[in-house]
């Protein structure tokens, strides 16, 4: 990412010399003449932004930001703050149905959390006035028209490239309807206008698109003013260039829509900012997508928008993970127009949170299936001093726990049977505990069900070598609580894998049923419970 953001620097670094036209031209994209931006609206862009790059984070507040929106919020806030320029976080609310308050105070916390401060904070809602106003400039231009197709026959006459019957209306009739659209004269999909653009066009997005349509619901920011509200196809270009960004930065899903986004720009006569789309992030394990994502909460799958099983930011916060974590995982991945069917493994994901937090949390124990040990030759507790760092002992932190006569050990740390491949406790296997010692087994001790329940054991402070080393807790320090081992939420590496057949798999039917396991009755170190708030989760 750092090389990217590097290149965005050289590349669109103002120099003082620089004529109108290459200035002009660095702003294009890719040969698109619809980008061209004019000399007089360049200038007027440029006296406004002073020069500096200026980008946007536009998530929409319809769900909880995932891990895909980390990679766009660091790309678009990093690009412009080592450049010296301003990021906007936008809120692209213009579907009210689908939008609240509860995800626009989310996306805000998670920005924040993050650790992006973004320049100003904007709704597209915001500009609702000026993109009606820009609506009715296209209509007397002859540019968008008001359809009373359905949005099944809309669909279907893109398709087939068939020209709407109401195409060819008036100027003043198309200005009448959009003005009864507005009065709220017209039922909710009755009617809606789109833009005029080419019905033939081998881009299905260019074949007159839909630009507002009738929504009898209150919007959770701009209130009941409004019944019609533009789409994003209409809303995003639009938005981009009121707000005088420089770069558009979106990832290549979007790509299809570049043609409509410039068409609109140059026919509303307005500053062209340069879009560069790049590969979005797909991680192994894990689906990025809002809707599935939905689906999974509304289902029950999960707890919540922030179960820790999630790839949203506030499950993997939940989950443990830090800023610093995501935030160095997103720049690993890097950014790229390459690989957007690629699937990054987790285990990258995974190793930055144990490289981040090896370096910052203190260590503790804890027994998650306990078996009882009773050393039969300890009368006193033994106290045992253990570094909060080992790898950083320099960090300082020294912890004392305590041996006593019992003591506590996994259940899977013992078996009956030697086996060359088991490192942990046996009858005829000694085995050093962490911190250390040596315990041997004496006696085993089962219940009435033949499950070994206790193990009577000698301890011996003598340091030698030992096939394996296992932790431990004693009596007088652990705490019992519930714990909670979080597994993949999926079981394949790709959710979305392909059939034989081609057809795309559905996420929903590969999840895997032991993603959560409970464990009651668990033992930890009581310090663990120090400045610990009691969480209904």
């Amino acid at each position: 990412m750092m090389k990217q953001q590097k290149k965005l620097k050289e590349e669109f670094k103002e120099d003082e010399e620089e004529t109108e036209t290459d200035k002009l031209s660095k702003l294009m994209a890719r040969d698109m003449k619809s980008s061209l931006n004019p000399p007089e609206l360049l200038k007027k862009h440029l006296e406004a932004t002073g020069g500096k790059i200026i980008t946007r984070f536009p998530p929409e507040p319809n769900g909880y930001l995932h891990l895909g929106h980390a990679k766009a919020m660091r790309f678009c806030f990093t690009s412009a703050s080592n450049n010296n320029g301003h990021c906007y976080l936008r809120l692209d609310d213009t579907n009210p149905e689908k939008e609240n308050n509860e995800f626009i105070e989310s996306v805000k916390e998670n920005v924040n959390w993050l650790g992006y401060k973004p320049w100003k904070v904007t709704f597209a809602s915001d500009y609702l006035q000026e993109l009606y106003e820009i609506a009715i400039k296209l209509i007397k231009k002859g540019l968008a028209y008001v359809d009373d197709l359905s949005k099944e026959q809309i669909s279907e006459y893109r398709e087939k490239k068939r020209d709407s019957p109401y195409r060819n209306r008036s100027v003043e009739e198309n200005l009448k309807l959009f003005e009864k659209m507005k009065q709220g004269r017209f039922e909710e999909k009755e009617c809606c206008l789109r833009m005029k653009i080419d019905m033939q066009h081998t881009n299905p997005c260019m074949r007159d698109p839909v630009a507002y349509r009738i929504k009898y619901v209150p919007h959770p920011h701009a209130g009941s003013d409004w019944c019609i509200y533009p789409t994003y196809d209409f809303t995003h270009c639009l938005n981009d260039s009121l707000e005088n960004i420089t770069h558009s930065l979106c990832t290549l899903e979007f790509e299809i829509r570049r043609d409509s986004y410039y068409w609109l720009l140059e026919a509303a006569e307005m500053y062209r900012p340069f879009v560069w789309e790049y590969s979005r992030l797909n991680v192994s394990h894990i689906v990025v997508s809002k809707r599935k994502l939905l689906q999974l909460v509304n289902n029950h799958c999960v707890s919540g928008w922030n179960d820790p099983r999630m790839p949203t930011i506030d499950g993997l916060r939940r989950r443990g993970y830090t800023p610093e974590a995501i935030n160095n995982f997103v720049d690993r991945v890097g950014v790229t127009r390459r690989g957007n069917e690629n699937i990054i493994s987790i285990s990258w994901l995974e190793n930055s949170i144990r490289t981040d937090l090896d370096t910052k949390a203190p260590r503790t124990m804890s027994v998650i299936d306990p078996l009882k040990v009773t050393l039969k030759n300890v009368d006193k507790d033994i106290e045992i001093e253990t570094f909060l760092f080992p790898k950083q002992k320099e960090k300082g932190g020294i912890r004392k726990v305590i041996l006593s006569k019992t003591i506590y050990i996994e259940k899977t740390d013992f078996q009956e049977e030697d086996n060359k491949d088991f490192f942990g406790l046996t009858p005829k296997q000694e085995v050093g505990l962490k911190y250390g010692g040596i315990i041997k087994v004496e006696e085993v001790k089962k219940d009435k069900n033949g499950k070994v329940c206790e193990l009577i054991c000698t301890y011996s402070p003598e340091s030698k070598k030992t096939k394996g080393r296992i932790h431990w807790i004693g009596e007088k320090d652990y705490v019992q609580a519930e714990i909670r081992l979080y597994g993949y939420l999926f079981l394949s590496d790709d959710p979305f894998h392909m059939n034989e057949e081609g057809v795309s798999h559905d996420p929903m039917d590969d999840l895997n049923p032991n993603s959560l396991v409970v464990k009651m009755g668990s033992f930890v170190h009581k310090d663990i419970t120090k400045g610990i708030k009691k969480l209904d989760l």
